[in-house]
């Protein structure tokens, strides 16, 4: 047993229509975990005196712990191309990620790449994601053997691409069928992974890869699929001429029996109101990735339309493209990204996208997302006092929604004192 006071907040509802009831807040609380699972979450006064003698609390008082944040979306092979200038979508792929993918067929390559990825997404607090690798097989053995040396939560699946990518990114639609199925077998539900049948998007996948994925993804209930969609006009346009027959770019993922519970699809900017009520209706999730969309110029993710149909919203960093591996950062930039859109986004809202929100976008929320008694220990230790600058605006702020606000638009990795996960310590800043 392991207890840790602090300030403590955590979501049970979405801020947007719960409002205040929402949120769990005990200004001075305390955290109770046992084997790694949370035991109990509130005031510090009542709490410790139900400690065990032998049981002394950690103290961390003057600085907040929430949930570890869950990024739904990003790419573990393109660590090494992050902040690589030019282009839009179509031409940064060929510019800089299919030569960087190329180097995955290198096991050596692989696992150290894996081993930086994860430990970054440690230090700056995430211990969920949601993660591509690449179309070799020894990429995603490196990045699960890294993840469960670490016992992080990770999905993540064989890339499959069998047209319009280099010739050594490209594989039948059996092979990588094959590739997954052994895949599946050997790591999903391995400790703390799972899998994700990963069709790189509609445009590198013949129908027939695609029917596959479906297949795939149908026959194993508890996987799950993960994609690009709607990201880019240009690649809209390019999906509509290699499937004419398809309403939409969505309608094509569902012909092929790729929407539904536990599938996740990142930007979702171009879509239509049909588009959204299929998602929602189905169960899909969209994950909103506003660093990469500004730095792509791909357009405005409408958060609104997505609450009005009723679809599942997570926050991802989308790494490479996706300029920061901080969630804080990235929560930042999506509030910028909401007011060119005419909308807004509140600092509750916000945390619970990158905590709660996404937790419950990837089907996960039984096992992480927030205190409830029975999650997952995966927590962060926030210090509002990481920088001059953060110390002198948080000092000034009077309310919660002040201060949490005050961290996701000057917070960054700086911010994060520790990330524990399953109730042990993975990082601390020295």
């Amino acid at each position: 047993m392991r207890a840790i006071r602090g300030e403590i907040l955590y979501f049970t509802g979405d801020p947007a229509g719960g409002g205040a009831d929402a949120l769990r807040h005990f200004a001075d609380g305390l955290l109770i975990v046992r084997d790694g699972l949370v035991a109990e979450a509130g005031p510090a006064d009542a709490l410790l005196a139900k400690l065990p003698a032998d049981i002394r609390s950690e103290d961390r008082r003057g600085r907040l712990i929430v949930p570890g944040f869950v990024d739904t979306h990003i790419h573990f092979a393109q660590t090494d191309i992050i902040a690589s200038s030019g282009g839009q979508l179509l031409e940064w792929l060929e510019c800089h990620t299919w030569p960087a993918e190329r180097r995955f067929a290198d096991p050596d390559h692989a696992a150290a790449v894996a081993g930086f990825f994860c430990d970054e997404l440690l230090r700056n607090g995430t211990t969920t994601a949601a993660v591509f690798p690449t179309v070799h097989r020894v990429s995603v053995e490196a990045l699960f053997r890294a993840a469960q040396r670490r016992r992080m939560r990770v999905i993540a699946g064989k890339v499959l691409m069998d047209r319009n990518c280099p010739d050594f990114l490209r594989e039948t639609a059996e092979d990588g069928d094959a590739g997954s199925r052994e895949l599946i077998a050997r790591w999903h539900g391995r400790d703390r992974l799972l899998y994700a049948v990963t069709p790189r998007f509609a445009a590198t996948s013949t129908p027939q890869q695609m029917r596959l994925a479906g297949r795939l993804f149908a026959e194993h209930p508890g996987i799950h699929l993960q994609s690009h969609l709607a990201e880019n006009r240009a690649e809209v346009a390019w999906i509509r001429e290699l499937y004419p027959e398809a309403r939409s770019y969505l309608d094509v993922y569902e012909r092929f029996g790729q929407l539904g519970p536990r599938s996740v699809f990142a930007h979702c900017v171009w879509l239509d109101d049909a588009d959204r009520g299929r998602m929602a209706a189905t169960g899909a999730a969209m994950s909103f990735c506003p660093t990469s969309n500004l730095f792509l110029g791909s357009g405005l993710f409408d958060l609104a339309k997505a609450d009005a149909a009723g679809v599942r919203v997570g926050i991802g960093t989308d790494v490479g493209a996706g300029t920061s591996f901080s969630m804080l950062q990235t929560l930042g930039e999506a509030y910028k990204v909401l007011q060119l859109n005419g909308q807004s986004l509140s600092a509750e809202r916000a945390f619970f996208l990158a905590t709660l929100g996404g937790a419950r976008s990837l089907y996960l929320d039984d096992r992480i997302g927030s205190f409830a008694p029975g999650r997952e220990a995966d927590f962060v230790v926030l210090d509002p006092a990481a920088t001059p600058l953060l110390a002198r605006r948080s000092a000034a702020c009077e309310t919660l929604a002040e201060r949490l606000f005050v961290l996701m638009m000057l917070g960054d990795d700086r911010a994060v004192a520790e990330t524990w996960v399953m109730g042990e310590p993975a990082w601390r800043r020295a």
